[in-house]
């Protein structure tokens, strides 16, 4: 039995991939070979899944997973819910987060955390960001709005998050932001069950090319939180989205 999952959200990322999967499965294997790494296709036009598909098996196995519904929030869902893991989270195709975080994060999930958060905000994480002042202020106006859904949470928005099944589950099938904003929807789930959050603290670096535009998606984040109040109302029944399609043929096979 596969003991984690870690799902990559991928749209139009063939010039990360190679770097990514290496990265990840030398991560993996120096701590368990019982996991899989799901990278989920999020309708790229570029070659991500042409290089996912051409990657040479290794000592852990790589599943490829296709999510029409386009969204951040979308893919990870996706993948979150193609998985049956006990444990299962996401990271991001740069790896801005450092994978030694993984050690210590099976190590408190087997504790009986139930989410466990990448926080740059702890006092003890390295951050070395290179953000324009413009960014930086929309992010900090960001955190202070998404604290009155989560409070106590310092960073809702690093790309790195684990939980454990029966938490993934009951946050990710009724999820609704398929955005960035996903994340402060799923710790606000996640809070209303009872869930034990534990944010860990990470060396963190801004990595170039990121597809968050600051104008476009920031927009649209903050029009998530203005409606997430009504979101987190609606009953807790899964949403109405497209299911993932996974590829049938092993990636083995096709390398």
């Amino acid at each position: 039995m596969t003991l984690l999952s870690i799902v990559v959200p991928v749209r139009n990322e063939e010039s990360r991939l190679p770097g990514t999967l290496r990265g990840l499965t030398e991560a993996l294997a120096g701590i368990t070979r019982s996991a899989e790494i799901v990278v989920v296709d999020n309708a790229s036009t570029d070659r991500s899944v042409d290089i996912v598909r051409a990657h040479q098996l290794g000592a852990i196995p790589i599943r490829l997973v296709h999510c029409a519904q386009l969204g951040k929030g979308a893919a990870v869902r996706a993948g979150v819910l193609q998985s049956d893991s006990p444990y299962v989270g996401f990271c991001d195709a740069d790896l801005a987060t450092d994978m030694a975080a993984l050690e210590p994060t099976l190590t408190q999930l087997g504790a009986g955390v139930n989410v466990v958060v990448g926080s740059r905000a702890h006092p003890s994480s390295i951050v070395k960001a290179r953000h324009s002042l413009v960014r930086q202020a929309g992010a900090w106006v960001f955190r202070q709005v998404a604290n009155g859904f989560v409070p106590g949470v310092g960073d809702t928005q690093c790309g790195y998050k684990f939980f454990d099944r029966r938490t993934a589950d009951a946050v990710f099938r009724p999820l609704r932001t398929f955005g960035f904003a996903f994340d402060v929807e799923l710790l606000a789930r996640a809070q209303r069950i009872g869930a034990v959050i534990f944010e860990l603290p990470v060396c963190w670096r801004d990595v170039p090319g990121s597809t968050f535009h600051p104008v476009r998606d920031g927009y649209r984040s903050f029009s998530a939180l203005a409606r997430m109040r009504s979101v987190l109302a609606e009953p807790d029944h899964p949403a109405a989205v497209p299911e993932a399609r996974p590829v049938t043929t092993p990636i083995a096979e096709v390398a």
